[in-house]
Parts: structure tokens; sequence; C-alpha cells
């Protein structure tokens, strides 16, 4: 087959996506909760695949390949082996037969919820091995060491190996019930963060204490030889019950995963009401150096085995942006790949590139220097939808104007933003991965030290200990941040300057800029140096506790019902008056 079309996808995990690759490019991507009112969304991204078709210009018949992350008969001896060995409640192993014998294929599901037949045939990509792919096949390296460290997929919690040419080899895993996943999720349930992805809120939270509980830390995980690692069970109990999915069409939720011999180590649990103490920040901290000292561990032993210098890196815990901007510093590796959605929606990037290079004969490289891959909407298409809608936002106290020149735009936006006004940027294709990265932005100025308070009041609602994000133009890095990799940490005598964008102990979660990669937002952030000195703006995602807004009417609503200032549609400018 010269160019197979390949469907990837991510069902049944959290963050489900889509991805469509045709001749070894990838053409469109998106993740289902953007198509629903659930962030998280799990289940079948049916919404997904038929955007990702019709981007394409394709049916589901016209699908060679439909790639899946998850290959059920992986690691099968070590299950068995586990079983036997641990002997679990007999409830736990027939509670997990009993979902996959009533789990319908996601062949017949897609072809009935869309109408069509599919003619292709199906592959199953192991979990980690999809992560590794989503990692190696769309970076610009020929030859790298391949990392993949999450939850648990498929059995297994971390994997490693070697990515060259087309080809991964895996050398190296770690299996249920030992994850750093697990252990970094059952410590945010224990300082008082439930929800699914709260990971985000104890990285920030952290910035904010001192590691006092690195040494009780060391007693829950322990650092193997070979690099791997190990959770001390006593503290845990996801080993003995069910304690996620499979979910389906829903939010994720999972279950404790602590057992109350924790709080004899570190003492009481917080509730999720309840306080945010210094004990909690100091704890919040231990749980990042514990994290930083085990994922350090496997790379630094990696690098010695390999003697390669170039590190790809995916998972759910790659999308850790504090320790990866620390791989350079920490590690003899020199150069790190992280392409946006590192996590599970990733994993259909992954099936499908891994398919891809199973399938066609070319040994072509796809490298993905951006993850704008979701829906657009045409000028005319917007044009039409302005028409209809601008009377209604007259009268709402707004002026309306079509600004066709992009300079002319991006000055004026620039101007607002350095006003400390509060700007909505929405452009271009929708990003793909958990964060905006300005095509679904609100923009902010990063020189306001409270504006991150206003976000967190108007928008997020979420704790003050967690800054917002930088974004850069690539060229300026240096310039203000001590190295020069994506997330470094910021010159002592700039931090003054930004407080915005700060995390307390002075590392910055940013994202660089290139001109190449988003030519629209580079324009803008240009257009603000200009006005301010400063090559960086604040950006957040456009939302305001929901998912990342998809199209012109999600953002307009989130635009009325907010406080927000100003709403950029492509070329419409909208001000409240």
């Amino acid at each position: 087959m010269a160019s197979p079309v390949i469907l990837g996808i991510n069902a049944s995990h959290g963050h489900s996506s889509a991805c469509a690759v045709v001749g070894g490019k990838l053409v469109a991507a998106a993740e289902e909760g953007r198509f629903h009112p659930i962030k998280d969304w799990a289940g079948l991204p049916v919404e997904s695949v038929r955007y990702c078709l019709s981007a394409a210009g394709l049916e589901f018949g016209d699908v060679d390949v439909l790639a899946s992350n998850s290959d059920p008969s992986a690691a099968m001896a070590q299950k068995v082996w586990y079983v036997l060995r641990h002997r679990p409640d007999p409830r736990f192993v027939l509670e997990s037969l009993r979902h996959r014998a009533a789990r319908r294929s996601a062949v017949d599901l897609l072809e009935e919820a869309l109408g069509e037949p599919f003619l292709g045939r199906t592959e199953e990509v192991e979990h980690h091995r999809a992560h590794l792919s989503s990692a190696f096949h769309v970076s610009p390296f020929e030859e790298a060491v391949v990392v993949s460290v999450d939850g648990f997929g498929d059995f297994a919690s971390a994997c490693w190996g070697v990515g060259r040419g087309s080809e991964i080899r895996i050398d190296g895993r770690v299996y249920f019930p030992h994850s750093l996943g697990v252990f970094c999720q059952a410590m945010t349930q224990f300082i008082g963060f439930p929800h699914y992805a709260d990971e985000y809120e104890v990285m920030g939270l952290a910035s904010c204490g001192e590691p006092r509980y690195l040494d009780a830390m060391r007693q829950v995980v322990r650092l193997k030889p070979h690099g791997g690692f190990a959770l001390n069970l006593d503290y845990f109990v996801h080993h003995r019950a069910t304690f996620a999915g499979p979910w389906e069409n829903t939010e994720p939720t999972v279950g404790l995963l602590f057992s109350s011999k924790l709080e004899s180590l570190l003492g009481p649990a917080r509730q999720a009401d309840a306080p945010v103490e210094q004990r909690h920040k100091d704890i919040a901290r231990s749980v990042q150096a514990m994290y930083e000292e085990a994922f350090f561990h496997l790379l630094n032993v990696l690098h010695r085995r390999y003697g390669l210098d170039a590190l790809a890196l995916a998972g759910g815990c790659a999308m850790n942006s504090v320790a990866n901007g620390k791989v350079t510093r920490m590690t003899p590796f020199r150069n790190l790949y992280v392409q946006s959605p590192a996590g599970d929606a990733g994993g259909a990037l992954g099936a499908a590139f891994s398919a891809w290079h199973g399938e066609a004969s070319s040994s072509a490289r796809f490298r993905m220097d951006h993850a704008c891959a979701g829906p657009e909407v045409t000028t005319d298409a917007l044009r039409s939808f302005m028409g209809d809608r601008r009377e209604a936002i007259e009268a709402a106290g707004c002026v309306v104007e079509e600004v066709l020149d992009l300079g002319a735009l991006c000055t004026r936006t620039a101007s607002a933003i350095a006003q400390g006004k509060v700007v909505g940027w929405f452009q271009g294709r929708m990003e793909w991965g958990p964060s905006a990265l300005g095509n679904r932005s609100i923009l902010g100025d990063p020189r306001r030290a409270d504006m991150t308070e206003i976000l967190n009041l108007k928008f997020k609602r979420g704790a003050s200990f967690r800054p917002f994000a930088p974004s850069i133009l690539r060229e300026r890095l240096s310039e203000w941040f001590e190295q020069d990799g994506d997330v470094p940490v910021m010159l002592q005598e700039k931090r003054a300057q930004i407080p915005a964008v700060a995390h307390v102990d002075g590392s910055g979660h940013l994202q660089t800029v290139t001109r190449e990669s988003n030519p629209r937002y580079y324009a803008l952030i240009e257009a603000f140096e200009a006005q301010t000195g400063v090559p960086m703006v604040l950006n957040i995602s456009l939302s305001e506790n929901a998912p990342l807004v998809c199209q012109p009417q999600e953002a307009l609503d989130c635009f009325l019902r907010t406080k927000m200032d100003v709403l950029v549609l492509a070329e419409w400018f909208i001000e409240r008056c």
C-alpha cells in the first residue's frame, strides 16, 4: 500500500481523541472534549472522528487502517503472573473481565454513529508503544532515546527504548501496580484536589513550598538500579480494587488511591474545601521533588546505557513541564522533544503513526512543529456569522469592526493588552492538547502583578498560587530565562517586570512561539514587544470553567457572559464600550 489513510483514536481513556494521517502527514486532529461540555471527555471520540474525516475530505469507508492506542492482549504473561502471585480479590478480576466482555468494538460503535460501513482493517497498538510513537515519529530526531511515563495503560506505567529512523525498539518497562503517575495522582488527592488531571494544581502549589517531606516520599517511592522505580504498596489501594474506568462517554473519575497509612506518614489528608496551609505546600513541593528524583534517575541511567543526546518524551507525566524544563540541567541529554498532546490524547497520534510506519514503503518522516490541527472557520463563514449577530452584539454595548490588515489588527490588540485589558484571541485552527497555544486564547499583560488574580476570579476561578503561562518569541528566550529551553527559570533581574507569569520560585511554564509555527500569534507578540519592550504575553485557554472553545459562537458566548474586555474573532475586533 503506497499511501494508506490512517485514522488514529484514543477511546475510553480520558482525553478521548482522533486524528487523520494521510500520506504520512497529520491533516487533522481533535480531542472529543472540545465538542462537549465535559472537559476531559472519556469515551468514543465520535465527533472528533467526524471532524477529522471531514477535514481530510474522506468517508469512513475510505479509511485503510483504524488504529487505537490500546492492545488488551499486551503483557499477558505479566497479568497472569500478577494474578497467580498476588491473588487479588476475585471480584476485582471478575469485574475487569465483565467490563471487557460487555464493551462493543470501536468499529461497530463508529459505524453506528456515522452511518457508514468501515472497509479497512483495525490495528491495536500497545498503549506505551503508541506514546513512544507520538513523541519520536513526529520529532526532529533521526535517533533518540524514547521514554513514556504515565498512570497505567495495557498493564504498564512506563516504557523506554531507542528510536532510529522509522523503528522503535522497546527495552524496558515498569508494570502494574508500580507507577509514578499513580504516585502523583494519589498525592494530588491527598493534598485535596480530587478531580481528574488536578496534578496541574499541585505543580503550581509546589512552587510555594519547601521539600520538607522528601525523606518521607522516599519511603513511598523507591528507585531501582536499572532506572526503574517501585511503590511501597502499603501506602496505596489501587492494586486491591478497580480504581479507574473503563469510561463510556462521560467525565473521567478516579477512586481514592492512597491508604490510611499515608496519613500516618504525612499527617491528615486535606479536604477539598479546607484551607491550603503551608504544610500542604511543602508536601506538594516534596511530591514534585520525588517525581523529579525518580524521573531524572531513569533518564540518567538511560543516557549512560545508550549514549544518545536526544530524548523524545511522552505519557501523562510528560505534562510535568517543571520537570521537563530541568532535563538538560539534571541529565546529560542536550535535546528534548515533547509534543503538545503528550498524554492520552496523543495516543491517537501515536497509534496512527505507528501504523503508518508499519504500512508505508516510504521512510519519510513527518515533523510536528505545532499542534493547531483542529477545526477552523473560513473568512466567508465568519463574515456571515458576524452579519447575523452584529446588531445583537452592538446592542449588548460593544463596538464591532472588521480589521483586514493584519499589522493594524495586531497593533490594536497589543495596545489593548498593554492597557491592562483582557483579550480573547480566536484565530485559525483549534489547538490539540491541554493548553491554548495562541489560537483559542485569553491574553493579558504579564507586567501586571494583579493579572493572575483578575483572571482567576473572572475566568478560571482557580487557586491564587497557580500562575499562568507566558507565550514568548523564541529568539528572545535567552534574554529572559537562564536556560535556553522550553521551560527554564526566569532571570532574577527580569522577574519583577513580569510578575503575572512567574511562579513563586522563579520558574515559569511557558510556550515559545516562532514565526513559522504560528505567524499571526507571532505578529501579535511582536507588536506587544514594540509597544512595551516585553516579548511575551500572558496566555490562558479561551474558556470559562469549560473545555477550550471550538467555534465562534462559543467564543462569543464566553465573551458576552464574562467581563472580558475585547474579543478578536479572526479579523473582527469586538470591544466593550
